[in-house]
This record gives structure tokens, C-alpha cells and sequence, in this order.
């Protein structure tokens, strides 16, 4: 058995199960008509445990990954959309992909009186969703995906979030479903790169 496969344990487990569509309460005032419905999907949420270092693994996570900087970008979409491609691909990390947020949610437990190391990050690339995007627009709701890391013990963390798969697999598109399996395997890889990483003496 490999390291990797010592180090890291995975956990799936469904959310919700698949349905149904139904109707919402319709609202409506003299001049708009807003028409809503629910749908039940399956989705499978992925938890990862490493026996390492929260600040180690973190560490090496946040390394591994570029950074989205959308300021050079703006003007670039609209007038020279070839060299906004070319900058995307500059701002690309480990399995292209890159982070576009942090969120500290461990230090925003102070307000309760208590503190943990928790981390959560939002994590993708431009250039990755459009390839979804392009086909059905819907997928941007989970582009980039959330990725939660927190520290369960003394050198065990876990790192939670939803299979990509399961997440753009309910929009029925088979390309949209296809780049969603290659985001489930891009985002292992950078979890047991890290946490390979954070494993070494």
C-alpha cells in the first residue's frame, strides 16, 4: 500500500437523493410573475483524512495552487480575448487549477468564544468552467467549487467538499458531466500532493 493511500482515507457519502421537480409558491405583484420549482439531486460529498500538520498541509495546499487575479482581466475579455486566455493560463497551479478565494472560518469562531484551525477555499479555473459553460450555463453555480479544510485532532486533518461529478452531472449534459469527472480526479490530486507534502520530515 502505498503512502498516499496510508496517509489519506476517503469517505463518500450522499446528501440527498434523486426526485423530483415541483413546483414553488408562485409570487407576484402588479408588474412581475416569478415562476419557481425545486428539484431533489444526488450528490456525493467527499471526505478526506490526512494524519499531517494543519498549517504544514495548508501550506503546501495554498503553494500548489495559482492564484485568480481578475484585474488584468476585465479589459482584456472585451478587447483581446486570445491574450485574456494566455494570462488564465499563466495564473494556473497544480492540475490547473487555482485558488479564487479565502475564508478563515476558524478565527471567525472567536465570536463564539472558541477558535480552531478551519480554512475554507474556493477553488477552479476560468478556463475549465467555460468548457462546461459553454454548453450549459447552469454549471457556473458551482465554479469554482468549495473546498472546506479543518483540523479534526492534533496532525488530522480532514478536507471536505461535493464530488464535481455529481455536482455537474444534474444538469444531464454529457460534456458538462465529462469535465466534472476531471475536475473529481484534479482535485484528489492536489489534496494527496499536499498532504504527501506536509507528510515529509
Amino acid at each position: 500500500m502505498s503512502p498516499l493511500r496510508v496517509a489519506i482515507m476517503i469517505g463518500l457519502g450522499i446528501l440527498s437523493t434523486t426526485g423530483h421537480s415541483e413546483p414553488l409558491p408562485t409570487t407576484m405583484n402588479a408588474d412581475i410573475l416569478i415562476q419557481a420549482s425545486a428539484t431533489q439531486i444526488t450528490v456525493t460529498h467527499v471526505s478526506l483524512e490526512a494524519k499531517v500538520d494543519f498549517e504544514s498541509f495548508t501550506r503546501h495546499l495554498e503553494a500548489s495552487l495559482g492564484r485568480f487575479d481578475p484585474t488584468s482581466l476585465k479589459a482584456l475579455l472585451q478587447t483581446d480575448p486570445a491574450s485574456a486566455d494566455a494570462r488564465l493560463a499563466q495564473m494556473e497551479g497544480d492540475q490547473g487549477l487555482m485558488i479564487f478565494s479565502m475564508q478563515n472560518h476558524g478565527v471567525l469562531l472567536n465570536l463564539a468564544g472558541t477558535r480552531r484551525h478551519a480554512m475554507r477555499y474556493n477553488i477552479g479555473n476560468p478556463r475549465v468552467a467555460l468548457r462546461m459553460t459553454r454548453h450549459d450555463i447552469r454549471a457556473g453555480l458551482y465554479a469554482p467549487l468549495s473546498v472546506l479544510v479543518y483540523e479534526e485532532a492534533p496532525r488530522v486533518v480532514r478536507v471536505e467538499y461535493d464530488q464535481p461529478s455529481t455536482l455537474f452531472g444534474q444538469f444531464g449534459d454529457a460534456d458538462v458531466t465529462a469535465v466534472g469527472r476531471e475536475l473529481d480526479i484534479k482535485l484528489a490530486k492536489v489534496v494527496e500532493h499536499a498532504a504527501q507534502l506536509a507528510a515529509r520530515p
